[in-house]
């Protein structure tokens, strides 16, 4: 009863605080965060509102930066927040666009997407479109489709010649460039001191993406990312089976869902329900408790999130975490990546996981026993040590 109080509550407010940011729905956070305890910070980017946390000696000497994964927030690193700042870092966690408190432009807003959009001037087709994109950094262009990638299995083999599909199909802002800018820009801004200082990530879920996506990008700015349950986007192009018979069927139904999909999402955004959904990804099953449901629902609660719901779902290209780590332009020297992963996770196959040690930027991969897609918020005795060992590493400089 507590939590729908609290959420109605939230939805109140909301109409009095609700405003119109450059396009955008932008909902002001709680002044604290009811799980971490912490301020909730706002960060203006390119006119967009960002919230942020940060827990720990705001002077102390190392910075690490937690990204979320699908459908979250900065409140799920509430146990992470917490075990860093116990060991001596300043560690931040922030929503990413469209996510939480943060900023919720419309997907279809062409002016928004020509500010905000991570992957303008990115591909070869872009050539000459360079005009109409405000703020635009010079990058290197290349195909909007990568062809022959080798991608994995869910048994740890092999596929080859994988055509992988990097753009928007709808041309949204929400894919994995945007959000890699976004973390580059926030790291810069407002984690990192002064020019010689690095940042580490610690990534869960589809945040993968975002995180490498950002070292790619900026690899002055990172020097280790630490990565909990990476997501091999199962509706991705080149994760379908049969993808030139079921792609415009997927196509459809994610049509109906961003057209009629209102409704389901009405009967799914309730307390009860989103309990009984976090059941099946966490395997620690008292980690679920109405703290964990609040903080999450609640944002998803506010105008503006079902859309970007259904545009996520729609989602089915960007960059995939093989391909990433495979990059040639990865820094493997001076970022080392750790993956770890829950064994008893239902979303995340383990052997695909595996597989990932066997390229030259991943150092090492660790597996957490009885544990299930979040093991940061399930297991934080058997995730944080870890994360701390993996700190250490990169302040010694040697595995």
């Amino acid at each position: 009863m507590a939590t729908l109080q609290r959420i109605c509550l939230i939805l109140a407010l909301s109409l009095c605080t609700l405003c119109r940011f450059s396009n955008s729905y932008t909902v002001a956070p709680p002044p604290v965060s009811p799980a971490t305890k912490l301020p909730n910070n706002v960060y203006e980017w390119r006119g967009q509102q960002v919230r942020w946390q940060m827990a720990g000696d705001p002077n102390a000497e190392k910075a690490v930066v937690l990204v979320h994964g699908l459908f979250v927030n900065a409140d799920h690193w509430r146990r992470t927040l917490k075990g860093l700042a116990d060991a001596g870092y300043r560690a931040y966690a922030l929503d990413l666009l469209g996510s939480g408190y943060s900023s919720k432009p419309s997907p279809w807003d062409v002016d928004v997407s020509n500010t905000v959009n991570g992957e303008r001037g990115r591909f070869l087709e872009d050539e000459g479109k360079e005009s109409a994109m405000e703020g635009l950094k010079p990058r290197t262009k290349g195909p909007s489709i990568l062809p022959n990638m080798k991608l994995g299995t869910a048994g740890g083999g092999e596929r080859l010649d994988c055509d992988v599909d990097l753009r928007h199909p709808l041309g949204s802002p929400y894919n994995f460039y945007t959000w890699g800018e976004q973390i580059a820009e926030f790291t810069q801004d407002v984690v990192l001191k002064n020019k010689n200082e690095k940042a580490t990530l610690v990534c869960n879920s589809i945040g993968t993406m975002s995180s490498l996506q950002a070292v790619l990008d900026e690899p002055e700015l990172f020097d280790g990312v630490f990565v909990i349950c990476p997501n091999f986007r199962e509706l991705h192009s080149a994760e379908i089976p049969l993808a030139k018979v079921s792609m415009p069927i997927l196509r459809s139904v994610q049509k109906l869902l961003r057209s009629k999909g209102q409704g389901l999402f009405d009967q799914l955004a309730k307390p009860s329900i989103v309990k009984e959904i976090l059941m099946e990804p966490y395997h620690v099953s008292n980690a679920v408790d109405d703290e964990l449901v609040d903080v999450l629902l609640t944002p998803l609660l506010t105008p503006g999130a079902s859309d970007i719901v259904f545009d996520t779902l729609s989602y089915s290209a960007g960059p995939l975490p093989e391909q990433q780590l495979s990059d040639p332009s990865f820094p493997t020297e001076s970022c080392p990546v750790w993956v770890t992963y829950g064994d008893k996770d239902p979303w995340t196959p383990g052997k695909r996981v595996e597989a990932l040690g066997k390229m030259p930027s991943v150092e090492k991969v660790v597996a957490f026993k009885d544990v299930g897609n979040c093991p940061h918020d399930e297991a934080p005795e058997l995730v944080n040590p870890l994360l701390l060992e993996f700190l250490k590493r990169i302040e010694n400089g040697s595995d």
